[in-house]
């Protein structure tokens, strides 16, 4: 049998994840913020996308809404498939129309509160400004930060820009350190600490790379520790409370002990630490509520992140037959609109390859659009769903929220359990009960001990954290308490299973508790 190259035909069927498919399924698992990013490259990158507000897309070379008409409708046919209908012709120069709006009525506000005399022209500016007694410098518009465009000055320019922890400390040693060899290991040592204040980088492994004495790295260090603010490159926790000890003159040798202990101080075993401190219990107390006076993370005033805000993609309220009313947020996204006008203006007097250019430009467009209708219609169906389902949540609270699983919707609405996980992924609702991530509304269920409806692992975790809370300290609850509590309750759980629901609330043991809830209950008599 001789083995030899063939041509051959097979029929077969495969899928294939097209690039617009693959865009659509991008779409649909973006947050709020994350499709705002790509909206504004898109809007960037392709000419034909427009947002109807218009902050994103000025006029086109600077005209009325009605010369454009006027110029359209005289103008040649188009090659997309003749012109747009009146409707759409409304619909796609909104944008164009409400961004001239806005720039004409900014215009009749600054002509009002024009000064009176001449009139500037173009000519002579600063003969006529001379002639009605202003400065060039005198008038909000001219001169005074403001370009040669007109352009308003920029204020946010003048504001001072806050410095960084780096920054904050390179300054005061260019000050305290006046000797370029030591300002050299200082900088280095400046540059291994992180955002908190800690020194993270190993003080030989700095020696080493500068070959410099040890003992003068250790006296840079101890310079850069005495920096503002109080407890700035410390190398772990206890040394960070020291530093700052120190400052206060507090830092004698009891508070050695007492800082050298700091599991302890944890886990409120002042009996233990008065022992070693060599103490009372009186003196401990004391020296714990200096330790909570004390900064444990100095450098987070410098190193705080600006905090987003929370905007939710869907909000529910509640309708006045007692049902509940899901809409999408408005407010979340700006609209995104296909200007075919613009398309057709450009493509009727272009040459070969730009009317292609303008073609690919406009599928793309109108397959975005069409792939966050989509988006859109997935979000709500999937959210409306969750709202019939929780419904009991919504009006009683997280007691009553109900087992639900992905399957779960997907079945009652038509789709794939994939698409319903990337539609609820950093995707909230807006309740009257706060703002929730959809992915909260999804929780295992737990049996019941007379085998009825299951309870929702989210609740069983609520519960656990009431009867916490509402515990006494002389009556702490145990793990095993927990669990004869529920089962009281008719609900069949497990030890370990309330151990990991407590852990994953950050709930300390039952002694740990019972400490804390002690030495809170001794501090307000120590106070009288």
């Amino acid at each position: 049998m001789s083995i030899s190259a063939k041509l051959m035909m097979r029929q077969g069927q495969t899928l294939v994840m097209t690039p617009q498919l693959l865009q659509a399924i991008k779409l649909l698992q973006f947050s709020n913020m994350e499709l705002s990013a790509f909206l504004h490259e898109e809007l960037e990158r392709n000419p034909l996308l427009e947002t109807q507000d218009g902050d994103d897309a000025p006029a086109r070379d600077g005209q009325t809404a009605e010369a454009f008409a006027a110029e359209f409708d005289a103008g040649p046919g188009d090659d997309f498939g003749g012109e747009p209908h009146e409707g759409d012709w409304a619909r796609d120069t909104l944008a164009v129309d409400s961004a001239t709006l806005s720039s004409d009525l900014g215009a009749d506000m600054s002509n009002a509160f024009q000064p009176e005399g001449p009139a500037v022209t173009a000519a002579s500016p600063r003969e006529a400004l001379e002639g009605s007694g202003l400065s060039a410098t005198s008038w909000t518009g001219a001169g005074g930060g403001g370009g040669e465009d007109g352009e308003a000055p920029n204020l946010e320019a003048y504001v001072a820009a806050r410095p960084s922890l780096h920054e904050h400390l390179a300054d005061q040693l260019s000050l305290a350190c006046p000797d370029p060899r030591r300002r050299l290991i200082g900088q280095a040592i400046i540059d291994g600490i992180d955002e908190t204040g800690y020194l993270r980088e190993n003080l030989a492994d700095i020696t080493d790379r500068l070959d410099a004495d040890p003992a003068e790295t250790e006296a840079v260090l101890a310079l850069v520790q005495g920096f503002d603010p109080s407890g700035v490159g410390a190398r772990d926790l206890a040394e960070c409370l020291a530093i700052q000890l120190r400052e206060r003159d507090r830092y004698d040798p009891a508070m050695q002990v007492f800082v050298a202990n700091l599991p302890l101080v944890a886990r409120r075993d002042f009996t233990q630490l008065a022992r070693l401190c060599g103490v009372d219990a009186e003196d401990v107390a004391d020296m714990a509520a200096e330790l909570r006076a004390l900064d444990p993370k100095p450098g987070r005033a410098f190193g705080d992140a600006p905090i987003q805000p929370l905007v939710a993609d869907v909000i529910v309220r509640p309708a006045a037959d007692g049902s509940w009313h899901v809409e999408l947020n408005s407010d979340a996204l700006p609209r995104v609109l296909v200007n075919h006008s613009y398309a057709a203006r450009v493509s009727a007097g272009a040459r070969d390859g730009d009317k292609t250019f303008i073609s690919n430009c406009l599928q793309n467009a109108n397959w975005l659009t069409k792939s966050l209708e989509q988006r859109s219609r997935t979000i709500l169906k999937v959210a409306s769903e969750i709202v019939r389902l929780q419904d009991a949540f919504l009006t009683k609270g997280v007691e009553h929220l109900r087992p639900l699983n992905l399957r779960t919707i997907a079945d009652a609405i038509g789709m794939h359990e994939s698409t319903v996980s990337r539609v609820t992924s950093n995707k909230y609702m807006m309740t009257p009960r706060g703002i929730f991530e959809l992915k909260y509304f999804f929780s295992a269920s737990i049996a019941t001990t007379s085998g009825g409806a299951a309870h929702s692992a989210e609740s069983v975790r609520f519960r656990i954290k009431q009867m916490i809370d509402r515990e006494a300290p002389d009556d702490v609850l145990s793990d095993d308490a927990i669990v004869a509590r529920l089962k009281a309750a008719d609900i069949d759980i497990a030890r370990r299973t309330v151990a990991k629901y407590r852990d994953s609330l950050k709930i300390p043991s039952s002694v740990d508790r019972r400490r804390a809830k002690m030495a809170l209950a001794r501090e307000p008599a120590h106070a009288v």
